[in-house]
């Protein structure tokens, strides 16, 4: 029997569990990690950019309000029309089109800058989207990425859902986007340079219930895995995010969670 991971089943489970919940209620608050991407870029006015797995719009806002021609797209098409009225709202004019990251439906070297933010690192693909960031980046052009670390707060989120939900056999886990020698060997013969530094963004709600609340209800990955199980079984989860998020808490009575994330900028050989 064959062991290979059947990436097109993977892809519409995971596209499933974006397109639960909101999560551009969760989105909406890493803005400033899209502006500080924006900047690491050093985006200029009238440049191409086309953000992929763009979500609800952070980086592809970041990106607009520089003057650049952006391109926004995801696989959810309810991500985009969030992002469309955000860029409505603001008088910026961008490009919505559905795309998966893993096929990108434009030319070779067609943008200035790729981006993204917290998105293509949940492709099931990583080589293929990792080929498809390069493919459409022309020479000399930037790919720019914001992928959280496996042992941030977040990758340490994601090891406790696969706990209690594993993922399918086979599956590589999305913090290997968020390690620099992971990415070195995933981009291997597209960069000419590579800047990398650890960032850290602070989730802050009321309390851990609080967090596990708002994400239970909206942040689809979290939302599936709580639907997944049974009342005792989703309590142990709920127990071990409450361990998780106190332990890493700084903010005292409320909840102050920092976590560590990779802004990464790749100019393009």
């Amino acid at each position: 029997m064959s062991t290979s991971l059947d990436f097109n089943a993977l892809k519409t489970r995971q596209q499933a569990a974006w397109a639960s919940g909101d999560y551009a209620v969760i989105g909406t608050t890493l803005q400033i990690v899209g502006e500080r991407l924006a900047e690491a870029c050093d985006l200029r006015w009238d440049e191409q950019v086309l953000d992929v797995a763009a979500g609800n719009g952070n980086a592809t806002l970041a990106a607009a309000r520089r003057g650049c021609k952006v391109t926004s797209t995801d696989y959810v098409p309810a991500l985009l029309k969030r992002g469309e009225e955000r860029a409505r709202a603001e008088h910026l004019s961008v490009d919505f089109q559905v795309a998966d990251a893993e096929d990108l439906p434009f030319r070779n070297g067609a943008f200035d800058a790729v981006i993204s933010t917290f998105g293509v690192m949940f492709a099931p693909n990583q080589a293929q989207a990792a080929r498809e960031l390069a493919r459409v980046c022309r020479s000399g052009g930037r790919i720019g990425m914001a992928n959280w670390t496996p042992q941030g707060f977040v990758g340490q989120m994601f090891k406790t859902l696969g706990r209690h939900v594993p993922p399918p056999a086979g599956a590589l886990p999305p913090s290997r986007w968020g390690d620099e020698p992971q990415l070195r060997e995933m981009f291997s013969g597209e960069i000419g340079s590579m800047t990398v530094s650890h960032e850290l963004f602070n989730f802050r709600y009321r309390s851990a219930s609080h967090f596990i609340d708002v994400f239970r209800t909206w942040y689809g990955p979290v939302h599936k895995a709580f639907a997944a199980l049974e009342p005792e079984a989703a309590r142990a989860l709920e127990d071990d995010l409450t361990e998780l998020l106190n332990e890493n808490n700084i903010g005292g009575a409320s909840l102050v969670v920092p976590s560590e994330y990779l802004e990464v900028v790749i100019v393009r050989r």
